[in-house]
């Protein structure tokens, strides 16, 4: 069955869709040796499809992992301030991995990885109406109604946030513990709403991903989720 080259390309674990578009209006993809222009060109999977003259893996059995990402460490294969990644911290026996949205430098937690990058792309979507979770430390005095407003949706320089969800857990003095649940995952959200909310995040670690938990995980750790699990959690909605 044919399919457009982008999503194969993504769906051969070689890199994102949104990149695997980039390098084909770069010019640097070719197919049977034909230099390839439109991200819309389809293929059946059985040509020879190069990127930089290398040709791309056989696209394998979609697999999925659970990574409890530490502090320190940026969500990226390549950083142009040559810190320390995710990827270069996997252990040596995973395959090419793709995340499934990002964390930035000084937050932890839950992080999905899969060698699917079209699958990573449809999971990171608003519609798909799955929520993320964070455990989030403060500093600042708690507003009742900061929280009310941030959770009825609210603009923030220029920008919509969808209606979030915050308990508060704990408060000892001016330092409190709150959970947050958002439903879109915009850029450092959670860090722009606390500010928003007079209060300066101390530490931040996602929980959960829509049907995905952090559980025991340790900092480090990545555990891969067996594909019994992988179809009851995604079901029908998502092509494995």
């Amino acid at each position: 069955m044919a399919e457009r080259i982008a999503k194969f390309i993504a769906r051969s674990g070689a890199c994102s869709r949104r990149k695997a578009e980039e390098l084909i209006l770069q010019q640097r993809v070719t197919v049977n040796g034909e230099t390839i222009t439109s991200p819309a060109f389809n293929v059946e999977g059985t040509e020879k499809i190069c990127i930089d003259g290398e040709k791309i893996a056989e696209k394998e059995e979609t697999r999925v992992w659970l990574y409890h990402k530490p502090v320190g460490l940026v969500t990226t294969h390549k950083d142009e301030k040559d810190r320390p990644t995710v990827f270069d911290n996997l252990p040596v026996v995973m395959p090419r991995v793709i995340s499934v949205g990002r964390l930035d430098l000084n937050s932890e937690g839950l992080l999905i990885l899969t060698n699917n990058g079209e699958l990573a792309r449809k999971l990171e979507l608003p519609e798909n109406g799955w929520i993320r979770r964070y455990k989030v430390k403060v500093h600042g005095i708690i507003s009742r109604d900061k929280f009310a407003e941030i959770a009825k949706g609210t603009s923030i320089d220029g920008v919509r946030y969808a209606p979030t969800k915050i308990d508060v857990e704990t408060t000892k003095g001016s330092n409190s513990w709150v959970v947050v649940s958002i439903s879109e995952g915009k850029n450092r959200e959670v860090r722009k709403l606390m500010k928003y909310a007079g209060l300066d995040v101390a530490r931040l670690i996602r929980l959960s991903y829509g049907p995905f938990q952090l559980g025991s995980l340790k900092r480090g750790e990545v555990k891969e989720v067996p594909m019994k699990i992988l179809k009851e959690q995604l079901g029908s909605t998502f092509e494995l």
